[in-house]
């Protein structure tokens, strides 16, 4: 065993981009994943970015109809559709706890119009001050601190995490400037 000189690797060349490899991209994606059109677009795109990067002479405007074709076929059979997403996502986040503004933010930032949004939203029943105590509890922050000292000392820091969060701010003072909650008891 004189020669166990390894030989070096070299890193895999990416695969030819063609319409049948984009779309078994795209089933893959969604076999993990929801997602809406618009996001399963820009992961596409992604893709075929990074081959453009490695390949000069690729088309990149045939690969982006290509891309239009398969989103197209996939909304046609179901794969894809925009309002379940949402509503799924929508549900999942007013259960985590989460503000109305914050939700309607990341929406727009998976592409969901914002009239799917609107819709789903105004079909639900969102208790702002129960999220906002929900998240004040799971942060361990105004009422929830373990002392009323260290909840005086934190007043301003506690309003400000809240209010980025996406509270407005009367409601973070009402939560944060409420009765003092003591979990040992």
């Amino acid at each position: 065993m004189e020669n166990d000189e390894k030989k070096p690797v070299s890193p895999r060349k990416k695969r030819k981009i063609t319409p049948e490899r984009l779309k078994n991209v795209a089933l893959y994606y969604l076999e993990r994943f929801d997602s809406s059109a618009d996001n399963l677009r820009r992961v596409l795109n992604r893709r075929v970015f990074d081959h453009a990067r490695e390949n000069p002479d690729f088309d990149r405007r045939q690969a982006e109809a290509w891309i239009e074709d398969i989103i197209a076929g996939f909304e046609r059979v179901g794969y894809l559709d925009d309002a379940r997403y949402a509503e799924a996502k929508i549900s999942a986040y007013l259960a985590a706890g989460k503000p109305e503004r914050w939700i309607r933010q990341k929406m727009k930032q998976k592409g969901v119009q914002d009239e799917v949004t609107e819709e789903i939203l105004s079909a639900t029943e969102i208790d702002e001050e129960k999220a906002a105590e929900n998240f004040a509890r799971k942060k361990k922050i105004g009422p929830f601190r373990k002392s009323g000292e260290e909840r005086n000392a934190c007043r301003q820091k506690d309003l400000a995490a809240m209010v980025r969060a996406g509270f407005g701010y009367e409601t973070a003072k009402n939560i944060i400037g409420g009765e003092f909650f003591d979990e040992s008891i």
